[in-house]
Formats: structure tokens, sequence, C-alpha cells
């Protein structure tokens, strides 16, 4: 009977090998490329989706760089995409690229505005919004300039969301911001590889073949940096006008996002449901770090407490 029951083991455990040896190895989610008009501009909005995703993200990149170096790195042997951390998780994810930057182009002025992204900003969460069978509203996600971005849409437009998370937040909400120079004109002027790789700051979080083809990366996407004006629109920044749920999400060693920055935020934001979280170890780019894990596992945390 014991020989019976091994030889019976054996083969199970053999056929389980043989199922294993022969079956697909997991890929990461198609990438998908939309055009969405705002104001009858094209927008090119980038997605990932999980196989039958009930909610759906909208990522919003910083100053420099789209939304495929940040959002979507692919690094052989190295797992730094957000957008594939989001998916793992369940997701749809979306990331826009905003007016003059990646494969959206600059509008008839050749600048970009805050006002003027907050807006496309908001496009983009109505159109995904139209695309999900339940018509449930998206997450916003944003990232340095990103963040305060987000925040202009979530003050302007609360209903195209269902929860804003800021991470990296930049801006000093005590600070007033001056009216640009009149007769300025768009520079136009080529990036640098320096200033791909400024937002790895702390050394031995992130591996220097990841850093490369991020710099590789950025220059392809963004080859002219992006020209912006009316940095003035900020003064409206208002966090007690925030009415959905927030995530206040920051590095622990990112200087561009100081503690004091983030506290003033916080303390304003204008509703109950709202989360700060420091990332230990991490810097302005934590989500393609090594605190990569715990970034997205407080994300999605967050992004779950919605609603409850």
């Amino acid at each position: 009977m014991i020989r019976l029951w091994y030889l019976t083991r054996l083969i199970i455990s053999s056929f389980a090998i043989l199922l294993l040896s022969v079956a697909p190895l997991a890929q990461s989610a198609e990438l998908v490329r939309h055009t969405v008009s705002s104001d009858g501009h094209p927008m090119a909005v980038w997605e990932k989706s999980a196989a039958g995703a009930s909610e759906a993200i909208l990522l919003v990149h910083g100053r420099t760089w789209s939304s495929l170096p940040d959002f979507d790195l692919q690094v052989e042997g190295e797992d730094l995409s957000l957008m594939d951390g989001l998916v793992e998780n369940g997701y749809a994810v979306f990331a826009v690229d905003l007016r003059g930057y990646g494969q959206t182009p600059r509008d008839e002025t050749g600048w970009l505005t805050p006002n003027r992204a907050a807006a496309d900003v908001a496009a983009v969460l109505d159109w995904i919004a139209a695309q999900r069978v339940s018509g449930q509203k998206p997450h916003l996600f944003g990232w340095s300039m990103g963040s305060t971005i987000s925040q202009l849409t979530a003050q302007r437009h609360p209903d195209a969301m269902r929860s804003l998370a800021l991470f990296g937040y930049w801006y000093d909400l005590d600070t007033t911001l001056p009216a640009d120079d009149p007769g300025i004109e768009p520079l136009r002027a080529p990036t640098t590889a320096e200033a791909a790789a400024e937002d790895f700051i702390l050394p031995g979080t992130i591996s220097a073949k990841a850093v490369d083809t991020y710099v590789r990366m950025a220059l392809e996407a963004d080859p002219i940096r992006t020209d912006l004006r009316s940095f003035s629109d900020y003064n409206a920044l208002d966090p007690s006008l925030v009415k959905v749920p927030t995530l206040v999400i920051v590095g622990e060693h990112d200087p561009i996002a100081p503690p004091e920055y983030q506290a003033k935020l916080y303390m304003g934001i204008g509703t109950g449901h709202k989360q700060w979280v420091t990332v230990p170890g991490g810097d302005h780019a934590a989500f393609l770090e090594t605190p990569r894990a715990y970034f997205i596992h407080e994300l999605v945390t967050f992004f779950e407490g919605v609603g409850l």
C-alpha cells in the first residue's frame, strides 16, 4: 500500500513538473496608446490594464520628462515600471503626456501653463470614466510638478476623480509666485543626460543599468525641453478646496519635497479622508528605486480604502 501511494505521488509530481515546463511565462500587460481630445488638442494617453480591472488610475508626470520614462521604465532583469506594478495589483493604469511632452504635441502658443495642464488632465479623467463599463471615476496620481497640476484639477473638477495621490509635492503654500515678464518666447532648448539622471539622488537605490536606460528613454521621448509659463497659476493652490480622499506621499530623503511643505499641504486638505505616508529610504524617484515595493503597497492600500 505504501509503495502504491508513493508511485501515485511520483506520477502526479512528474506530471505537474511537465505542465510547468510547458506553461507560458507571465508577461507584462500590453502597452496601448490612445489619442484623447482636450479642447480639440490631441493628448497621448498610455494604457496598461489588468484583465477584468474594476478600478482605473491616471498618472501625471513631472516637469522634465513624459510618461513612459517615468512610469513604464523597462529594464531587463528588473521590475521598475509603476504601471506594471499597479497592473499586478489588478488596476487599469493610464498615463498622460501633457502638451509638449512625449507624443503630445505643443499647441499653437508653444507654452504649457498649469491651468491648461489641469484642464487637460480633467478631460482625460472624463474620457477614462467614459471607457469604463461601470462608469466609475479613476483615481488620480501626480508626481512632482504633476502633483501640483493634479491638485489644481482636484480643486476645480472634484467630480472627475475617485481619489487623489500627491507624490513629491514641491510647492511651498506660503509663497506667492510672480507673473511672467511680458514678451517672453519659448526657448525650445535641448534636454540633457545630466537632467535625466538628476532625480536619482541616493547612492545604491537604483542600478547603473537602470539609470542608463532611463536616461536613454527620456532623451528619446523628450529631446526638446517643454516650455512652461504662468507659474503664478499655482497661487490658486488651496488644499482646503480639495474634498476628495487624498494621499500625501513623500520619500524620506527627498530634498525637492521637504517635510514642512508636506505638513502645510496635509494639514490644509479639506477632507477628513486623508493620509500622509513617508517612504523610508526613498527620494524624489522612490517608485523607481529600492523602496518601490513599499511605495506600491502604500499606494494600493490607500486606493483600496477609498469608499470604505
